[in-house]
């Protein structure tokens, strides 16, 4: 049993218009030409008529979208290209293991992909958008807007109208990745707008690791990153996906993320949000074939005047699936976190069972975390928890470690590291628990500051 996508559209248009922001000044003949042109008019057409989300309605009451200077975004052009800062090395560097199967690096100036020969006979296809809409086109068409809609918000149908960039990874039936692949998206300079849409399907009996990573650098000119992404995982298959938010201090960030498992599937996703000035994002599992288990890890770390919004659900439509999903956060400065999920259960779907948790650890006075856990049950066999938790460090163990000779701020430390360690045992790659640890500290060095 399917159920229906959120569509966030609010009955009070008319009514608010004075409050929302400028509007974007993308027009219709800014959408791609290609082999997905209906696709992308169909979803303009959607977005033309969808209103911009304001406070009023629900899911974004608590991220107010007034500041966003929407007017003064504009699609990368070759002008734009000149002088903008290359692809750090250490971002190249891979997260999950010493090398990598393959990898593409997407910028505002073009595309870098390589795949290992003997994965590319085998069928796998790991390409950016562009290419694989010219080169996989039928591919391209069978994947696009099958798991997130259009309709379901604006920067949805923006980012399905107007994606100038993307991954496309198809892992055919039975075959299994050894080496993990890694994407990055790089997306400096001013005023900019990068738009992406990731497309992933791993066939019925195949397993890949696959790690992707949204960056840009520390500006003074405020930026746009929106996109989608959809992924499928079939029968049987497995996929093991890490995804990695490092964008600069006025990077505005909204996403729409649905992972789809069928039968007997299983999917690990670990979400790590650190960067941006303003994020959104809706990151939902789907578990619609029995036997499906996801197991979600999320970290996040926010200073200053960041404002994170994650909102999570886990959609159990079928019987016998299982779900498990643990966010971990700390704030400092004035920044602010909301973390809303919900674990819906659809009518029949009976053994369902389902665990979310949210926990955060404020270190500032002027920080606030708001945690918003839910449940929607239609059926009356299963097993569905949930927990969330605000506070700030004990000051017991922060005396005692501090009476063992240990200085505050190391003291501190530790603290905040034990606070993550739940989540970095649920995470089975070195490199990544490598780069949390690296955050932690650089975040810990600013609130001293």
């Amino acid at each position: 049993m399917d159920k229906p996508s959120r569509i966030i559209i609010s009955s009070k248009q008319s009514n608010r218009a004075a409050s929302l922001p400028g509007a974007f000044i993308f027009s219709a003949k800014d959408i791609p030409v290609g082999t997905s042109s209906k696709y992308r008019q169909d979803a303009w057409d959607i977005y033309a008529r969808l209103a911009f989300p304001s406070v009023g309605d629900d899911a974004w009451r608590r991220t107010d979208l007034r500041s966003l200077p929407a007017d003064q975004f504009h699609l990368p052009s070759p002008g734009d290209k000149r002088d903008l800062p290359p692809v750090p090395k250490g971002l190249q560097k891979p997260l999950v293991s010493s090398r990598h199967g393959g990898r593409v690096i997407l910028t505002p100036w073009g595309t870098q992909a390589e795949l290992d020969p003997q994965l590319e006979r085998m069928g796998v296809i790991f390409t950016d958008l562009v290419t694989a809409e010219i080169k996989h086109p039928e591919l391209v068409k069978a994947m696009a807007g099958q798991i997130v809609r259009a309709e379901e918000g604006k920067f949805a149908a923006l980012a399905s109208t107007l994606a100038q960039t993307g991954i496309v990874l198809y892992v055919p039936k039975g075959i299994n990745i050894a080496q993990p692949l890694q994407s990055i998206h790089w997306s400096p300079g001013a005023d900019l707008a990068h738009i992406s849409h990731i497309l992933v399907w791993v066939d019925e009996g195949a397993s890949v690791t696959y790690s992707h990573e949204s960056s840009s650098p520390n500006q003074k000119a405020t930026s746009l990153n929106t996109g989608i992404v959809e992924i499928r995982v079939g029968s049987g298959a497995n996929l093991q996906f890490i995804e990695m938010q490092t964008l600069g201090n006025n990077a505005w960030n909204f996403g729409h993320e649905r992972i789809r498992v069928e039968k007997n599937g299983n999917l690990e996703w670990v979400i790590g949000a650190v960067g941006s000035r303003l994020t959104k994002n809706f990151s939902e599992v789907d578990l619609v074939g029995e036997g499906a288990t996801a197991k979600v890890s999320g970290f996040y770390f926010t200073d200053g005047d960041q404002h994170l919004d994650y909102d999570t659900q886990q959609n159990h439509l079928v019987p016998n699936t299982s779900s498990d999903l643990l966010f971990k956060g700390a704030l400092c400065g004035k920044s602010r976190s909301i973390w809303q999920g919900m674990i819906y259960v659809a009518p029949g779907a009976q053994k369902t069972d389902g665990y979310q948790a949210n926990r955060n650890l404020v270190l500032s006075s002027d920080s606030r975390a708001d945690s918003i856990p839910g449940l929607e049950i239609l059926a009356d066999d299963v097993r569905c928890t949930h927990g969330a938790t605000v506070g700030k460090l004990d000051d017991e163990p922060l005396f005692y470690l501090q009476s063992r000779g240990i200085p505050r701020q190391v003291a501190e430390q530790m603290l905040v590291e034990g606070f993550f360690d739940p989540i970095m045992q649920r995470i089975p790659f070195p490199g990544v628990r490598e780069r949390f640890q690296q955050v932690i500290s650089r975040k810990m060095r600013t609130a001293r500051n």
